[in-house]
């Protein structure tokens, strides 16, 4: 049976709450993609978003809360990362801190680590789901593991609409690539995974921004070698489409579909996973245009650096 899509009224919130409250899994809509959410403080409500995801046990999971005030309760802040959450909360940042002995977040979701990653949204939807619910929510993309994340009601219900309760249908995502995480827990930032909030913003609130991250053993869920991937094999950084290809464009010129025909970094982020999906459902290779490394054009590049990893 697939998962009903319903409109974000408030009886179907209200119905979203009592299925999160029993364990099962909601797709909730955000500023960057839809995610899968559970329970936080549910161990076998977060094991089911690994299963269904088929997603790497040691790969840990976005806690999302409804409130500054709710994350504060959960992770432990200096002044430095409490600025950058002043700056930017809610909104599309992710910060890594330890984790409070308070904490609710249970120890799957954090993957075993005394740290714990902390976001409040600011989509509409997905804080009257926070707030409605009282807790915190793990809520991955929603969507297969290391595949192209959701950022429409139908790819969720294309990928995982027989595997979950229920999708809330918010319209299609503002920002369309998943947030900025950063480490927070030592006296410098760390960037982890780049996102719509750039290192100039992030160095312009709290300087000396490093970046970092292990692969093998990510903090922070985005960091692994191969995700966002379509079946289609991409090349990157191409002219023109080679015999076969499929051609996804940046700025004027013909192409199969154009991330922005006027070069917006902002739009093409916004319709980068969208376009990936249409093309890969029509092309076994697709040839991408290159993309600027300024500003928001390298967390573009990296999604599509992964996104080309064939291993």
């Amino acid at each position: 049976m697939t998962a009903p899509v319903l409109s974000p009224a408030p009886e179907a919130i209200e119905n979203a709450v009592s299925i999160l409250q029993a364990g099962g899994l909601v797709a909730m809509p955000t500023e960057t993609v839809y995610g899968l959410a559970a329970d936080a403080a549910n161990p076998d409500a977060v094991a089911a978003i690994y299963t269904v995801k088929e997603r790497p046990v040691f790969n840990p999971l976005i806690a999302h809360v409804a409130s500054q005030d709710a994350a504060f309760a959960q992770g432990d802040f200096s002044d430095q990362a409490r600025t950058l959450a002043a700056a930017f909360w809610p909104g599309p940042l992710t910060l890594v801190v330890n984790a409070t002995p308070q904490t609710t977040v249970c120890d799957l979701a954090r993957a075993g680590l005394e740290t714990l990653a902390l976001r409040v949204p600011a989509h509409p939807v997905a804080r009257a789901l926070l707030e409605a619910f009282g807790g915190p929510l793990v809520a991955p993309s929603a969507n297969p593991s290391g595949r192209i994340s959701p950022t429409r009601a139908e790819h969720v219900a294309t990928d995982m609409g027989e595997k979950i309760d229920l999708i809330l249908d918010g319209g299609a995502c503002e920002q369309g690539i998943e947030s900025t995480v950063i480490d927070a827990c030592g006296e410098t930032p760390v960037l982890l995974r780049r996102g719509t909030i750039t290192p100039d913003q992030i160095e312009a609130v709290w300087p000396g921004l490093a970046e970092g991250g292990d692969e093998g053993r990510p903090v922070s869920p985005g960091q692994l070698l191969r995700h966002y991937a379509p079946d289609a094999a991409l090349r990157l950084n191409a002219d023109a489409p080679e015999p076969g290809e499929a051609f996804l464009g940046f700025g004027p010129g013909e192409a199969t579909a154009n991330l922005s025909a006027t070069g917006n970094l902002a739009e093409a982020a916004a319709n980068l996973f969208a376009m990936l999906r249409a093309l890969d459902r029509t092309h076994d290779r697709i040839a991408v245009a290159p993309i600027p490394m300024e500003g928001l054009g390298a967390a573009i590049n990296d999604r599509l650096v992964r996104a080309a990893n064939r291993r």
